[in-house]
Formats: structure tokens, sequence, C-alpha cells
């Protein structure tokens, strides 16, 4: 069955081949006369493909990248609804210069690989269009994840695959070392659709949809932010991020980290369980869904996500929802920041710190490293719960697990978990209420005899 519908594609694909070939064009292109460049797909089917997608009409204020632009109509659609368009394709097509100076259109042009090209190269777009380009590429996660790092609201997304909507559920792939699809030498994968839909996923996009399936052709949405709903009840106390490889707050936009996140929740009746699909994650401005979610005890859970591609360099806060709760306490982490720029901190009068030691030991001004390690510092004007507490260690946040009482000094114990990943060396820690922040003084992380230490059970 599936050697005959393969069967089936080649022959379809090599029909248009030779059509294209006798046309030169691939997209029809209507002049602002009425006269119409006749390519091989028609204003009716260019404008039916569109259509398959939750594109405004308006997009007045909206840039636009178009990828595989070929010949330009979607390029001058998009510029016809009001925005300013990119057009990028891997090699120069005299078709669509024609076309721009025809239509006396601003479109960008631009020459270059998806799979080389990113963020610093291209910037931001609100909406980024991938039609009939991933099947052509050696590295297709590797391209949907710069389209994601490109896109703030919106990518729509088309790609031949090797099934329909009804198909099973497994995500599968092929790979063609030579001419085997169409006898094209650049027609390197095809995915089934729960490939491409778990491709969309893993490269950072949320809400990803399929819409349509139609001549072996799948039409994908993929979203950068969760859509505003009305939340109610609270949210979950969240804990505790880190890297998920390092353990340790290094992070950058440029490297596919993945976090790990702990936060506590007694579960609502609505929600018999958490799992990926009620569990609700951002970064900045950017949402992200979860690759694994489990118990760890009691009202303790753990999530993993994948660090939102196109995050800017600085503090990001990381928040969590569950189903329509509100959303939880921030946290925030570092992008693409040195330790200098880390541990920079004006700090406040309003709370200052007495001493930090050891949170077992109680060595004062050094803590040692390793599973279970803990920090104490000593603070007066700490303020708050424990959800709004954090002892900030160059700058990051490490989230409160106790507050004591004030003593007759009107001191506050704060304690805080070091994250075991971390290296050994001089640091500077701070005492943050709700965003205000202590000077912060210096403290130095140890190994114990050159090893971390060992937690026991």
């Amino acid at each position: 069955m599936q050697r005959a519908r393969n069967e089936e594609t080649n022959q379809g694909i090599a029909r248009l081949r030779d059509e294209l070939a006798q046309l030169g064009w691939y997209h029809s292109i209507e002049l602002a006369d009425g006269s119409v460049i006749k390519g091989l797909q028609s204003i009716e089917t260019l404008k039916e493909r569109i259509a398959r997608f939750p594109i405004p009409q308006d997009l007045t204020g909206k840039r636009v990248l178009d990828i595989g632009a070929w010949d330009g109509w979607f390029s001058f659609e998009m510029e016809r609804r009001g925005a300013t368009v990119v057009a990028l394709d891997s090699a120069r097509q005299q078709t669509l210069i024609e076309a721009k100076k025809l239509l006396n259109s601003k479109v960008e042009y631009v020459v270059g690989d998806i799979c080389r090209l990113s963020a610093r190269d291209l910037g931001y777009f609100d909406i980024v269009l991938f039609f009939g380009v991933l099947y052509h590429l050696k590295h297709p996660l590797l391209a949907l994840e710069n389209v994601c790092e490109m896109t703030t609201e919106l990518a729509c997304i088309e790609s031949l695959v090797i099934d329909d909507a009804s198909a099973g559920t497994v995500p599968m792939m092929e790979f063609y070392e030579g001419t085997e699809l169409a006898g094209q030498f650049d027609n390197w994968v095809a995915p089934n659709i729960p490939c491409l839909l778990a491709f969309c996923r893993t490269a950072g996009f949320v809400n990803v949809e399929l819409k349509t399936v139609l001549d072996s052709r799948a039409h994908v949405t993929g979203h950068r932010k969760w859509p505003e709903i009305k939340r109610s009840g609270s949210g979950p106390e969240l804990v505790c991020v880190e890297n998920t490889w390092t353990r340790n707050h290094d992070f950058a936009n440029g490297r596919d980290d993945y976090f790990t996140a702990w936060f506590n929740s007694e579960l609502n009746s609505e929600l018999a369980d958490l799992t990926c699909d009620n569990v609700f994650v951002k970064v900045g401005p950017y949402a992200c869904r979860p690759v694994g979610v489990r118990n760890i005890g009691g009202a303790g859970w753990q999530i993993n996500c994948k660090l939102p591609p196109g995050l800017s360099r600085g503090w990001q806060d990381v928040r969590v929802s569950l189903g329509e709760s509100e959303w939880s306490n921030r946290l925030r982490i570092a992008i693409d920041l040195s330790r200098e720029e880390r541990r920079s901190s004006l700090g406040s009068d309003a709370i200052q710190i007495a001493g930090v030691t050891d949170g077992k030991s109680y060595e004062p001004n050094r803590v040692r490293i390793g599973v279970e390690s803990c920090v104490s510092a000593w603070a007066s004007g700490v303020d708050g719960e424990k959800r709004d507490v954090t002892l900030r260690l160059d700058g990051t946040d490490l989230p409160a697990v106790y507050i004591s009482t004030a003593d007759e000094s009107g001191l506050k114990q704060v304690n805080a978990m070091i994250p075991p990943g971390m290296e050994p060396g001089e640091y500077l820690i701070a005492v943050s209420v709700r965003g205000v922040e202590s000077p912060t003084v210096p403290i130095r992380l140890e190994l114990v005899d050159g090893h971390p230490v060992v937690g026991t059970n």
C-alpha cells in the first residue's frame, strides 16, 4: 500500500516538473493591469493554499518571512495585506526579481539556506511561511528550530507527507539517499503526519495543529504563545529552575538547552493528573510545552522543557500554570549573560544581609557543593511569604525553601538549595523579596576533599 502511494506521488511530481519546465514559472502572478503571468499554479490554487492558514487579511505593522519564496506570490500577497516582507530562497530566482519590478514591490529578497540562517541574520518576524521546503532539506528539524527562533507569533508550515490524516500515530520519516523521490536529488525526506507534528513541537512551537491534508500535503500551524484565556484559582508554587544537562544556571539562546523546574501544587478537582497537555509554561514572552511531567511525591512535581528559541539576551521570567489556573510566582533565569553581568546588582537598603553560612554545617561564608547542598542567609527586611522570597546567586533565583520567624535582632533565616552542578569558586548572593533585592555579599562554593557532597536517602 505504502509503495503504491509513493509511486503515485513520484509520478505526480514528475508530471509537475515537466509542466514547470515548459512554463518557466511555478506561481502565476497577477499584475496591476489585471493581466496574469501564467504559472504551474493558478491564482485560484495559490489563494486556496494560503486560505488554509489563519492569516489575517490586515497585516499592517506586521513583519512576515516567506521561506522558499520561489516566484514570490505568497510574498507579494503578504505585502498586499500590509506587511513588511522578506522573501528567502536557497537560490536566486530571476522570476521573483522580474515580478518584483513589474509589481513595484518593496519585498526584500534574500538568498540563503534556512539551515544556516538565524535571527541574527534576518531578525524576528510576527508570521513565518514555510511552504514546500521541509522535504528538500537534509536537516529538517534544524531548519524548523531556526524557523521557530525567528517566529514571534505564528508559523504556517506546508510539507509533503507520506500518509493521510487517518494514518497511525507512530512518528516515522523516509530518507532518500539519491533520487528515489521524483528523480530529484534535493528531495531528502518525507515525514508522516505524526512525525511532522512532533518535529514542530520539538522545534519549540506550541498549540501545533494539523489544519488539512490535500494531495499528500499537510498544512500545519505552530504558535509561540499560549492563547489568552480567563484564568482563575491559585497557581502552583514554582520552587526551582535549573539547566537539565549541566545542573547549574547557565543558559544560552544559541544552544539546545533544556531546563528542569520543580513546583508544588495540590491538584484541583478538574485535573485528575498533570500531563504535558495541561501544564503550561512560559519563559519571557514565549510559551513552551513540557517534554516530561512527573510527580515526585505528594504535592511536588517536576517538568522538563526545551528553552524557547529566540529569547532576548538578559533576564527572563519563568512561570507555570496548570489547566486554567493563575500563573505561578516568577523565577528569573539569565540568557547569554556573562558571570560578571549576572552578578551586577544595585541593591536596596530595605533588605540587609547580616550573614551567610552553609545550610547544614553553618560554616560562615562558604557552602559545600553537592546533592542537597543548602545555603542559609540571615537578613533583615524580609517581609513576605516563602513564595515571595528568593536568594539570588550571581543574580539567578534560588527559591526559599525555609524562612524562620524573626529573632530579637529582627533577622530571619532564609534557606535555599544550591544546584549540584555549580562550579566551585567565589559568588555573590543577595536576598530578594517580591523583586526588591538586598546588596550582595560574597560566599564561596567549595568541594569536600575535591568531591561534591553526596546526599543520603
